[in-house]
């Protein structure tokens, strides 16, 4: 009896989705909404509430510059976790590591809902918060780390892009669900006053929840099976470095080089597109709270969709080739879109046509992202790939992730609003760049 094509497609590819590719996908995915939830707490959740932190004589300049800092604080204490734990990752397992991160994340987390603000405890109230959200960092970055090569090295490879757009995807579905909960606790309790019940007390309970999850991450991910690559690798490799030194060493530092670079492009995206906006358009261009939530939400349920297509056509056309495509239209497509946004909004025009520029600007530059998990993972072998994967990955965010600082000086050349349209298009270049000298990775056996 003779099965055709489609039929041996059909079956093969149900026996390649095995219970492990399963369940260290899901974890994988979870790791990362638990990690961009406590990134998007500060953006989202606590904007609203950032005059409970800060005094009341502040220019707007430096209010906006101190919102602006609270998220960046946990991306600079990522790349020292993957460096901390991408070692532990590569030596003592891809699983150990993801649990001692997810647990640290989730007191990381608790500590910042329970912390006073200005009224209180003076400055030291934003300190503790820059603090938390720095050891948080740390911990989200080992965690990724080590769960995201885990997922990979349990995926067949022909489902590779996929998996990793999944995964990925968590990014707008965290992004959703904090609008969403913060739209709500917006609409039921009083708020815009530096006494109001939201700016006192309400924010907290998002923090309260994202730790819950973080913890949830540490009894889900517990019982994940161990990388069966990474255990074959490691009975067969007898190690002479340690990873790290490994990785800063020959082909694998041109790699690591490579993927800095497009990393770079793909983070000034990610910041500019979903980070800076919440702060530029409510703490300084004055427009609503709950309007810019709605809206900047809105166009994060058209972003999810766009991970998944982005991860499959990494897959069928190559993972290379459209990180390059992303890299160009970011630069004629994304650029121009997100200065027209601005010009909208300078000029009092219709803020649906604003968000619509918006979301085509994100949707562009930011769903790229959803390729990089396979493709830096394939770029490293197995003995430091989690290493590989996480420091190439994160090292790169500490420039971007600096943007809010770097828009205070080109605000003597530009209006303040417009560096955003700068910094997108330098990373429109990186991204180009960096794909343009790295190989297609897309047939690389893990």
């Amino acid at each position: 009896m003779s099965i055709s094509a489609a039929g041996r497609t059909t079956e093969r590819t149900m026996k390649t989705v095995t219970p492990e590719e399963k369940r260290t996908s899901r974890a994988a995915f979870y790791g990362l909404l638990v990690d961009y939830w406590e990134i998007m707490l500060p953006v989202v959740a606590l904007g609203p509430a950032m005059a409970y932190f800060l005094p009341a004589d502040l220019p707007i300049e430096t209010k906006t510059t101190l919102a602006f800092l609270t998220f960046a604080s946990a991306f600079i204490g990522r790349p020292l976790g993957s460096v901390i734990f991408g070692h532990f990752a590569d030596t003592l397992g891809r699983k150990r590591t993801t649990v001692l991160c997810s647990a640290g994340l989730g007191f990381s987390v608790l500590l910042v809902a329970l912390l006073p603000g200005y009224d209180v405890a003076g400055l030291w109230g934003l300190v503790g918060v820059l603090a938390l959200r720095l050891t948080g960092g740390i911990f989200m970055g080992g965690q990724y780390t080590g769960a995201n090569p885990l997922a990979m090295e349990a995926s067949e490879k022909s489902r590779r892009g996929f998996v990793g757009g999944f995964i990925a995807s968590a990014w707008p579905v965290a992004y959703i669900a904090v609008s969403l909960l913060t739209a709500l606790l917006v609409a039921v309790m009083p708020s815009g006053s530096d006494t109001s019940a939201y700016t006192t007390w309400g924010w907290r309970i998002p923090f309260l929840l994202g730790a819950a999850m973080g913890f949830g991450l540490f009894l889900y991910v517990r019982k994940t099976a161990e990388s069966e690559v990474w255990a074959a690798s490691k009975s067969k490799v007898k190690r002479s470095r340690s990873p790290l030194s490994e990785l800063f060493r020959g082909n694998n530092l041109r790699n690591l080089a490579q993927l800095f670079l497009l990393m770079t492009g793909i983070w000034f995206a990610i910041q500019m597109l979903t980070i800076a906006p919440t702060g530029l358009l409510i703490s300084y261009l004055g427009l609503p709270t709950e309007r810019v939530i709605w809206g900047l939400l809105l166009a994060n349920v058209a972003l999810y969709p766009c991970y998944l297509l982005f991860g499959v056509g990494g897959q069928r056309f190559g993972r290379r080739k459209m990180l390059i495509v992303a890299g160009v239209l970011t630069g004629v497509i994304s650029v121009p879109a997100m200065a027209v946004m601005l010009h909208i909004i300078n000029a009092d025009g219709p803020f649906w046509l604003a968000m619509v520029c918006y979301t085509i600007s994100l949707c562009i530059s930011v769903a790229p992202n959803a390729i990089i998990i396979p493709y830096a993972c394939e770029r490293f072998k197995t003995e430091v790939r989690a290493s590989g994967y996480g420091v190439g990955s994160t090292l790169a965010v500490i420039i971007p992730g600096l943007y809010s600082f770097i828009l205070l000086g080109l605000a003597h050349f530009i209006r303040y609003e417009y560096g955003v349209v700068v910094l997108l298009g330098i990373g429109a270049a990186c991204m180009v760049a960096g794909a343009a000298l790295g190989p297609e990775t897309k047939d690389t056996d893990l």
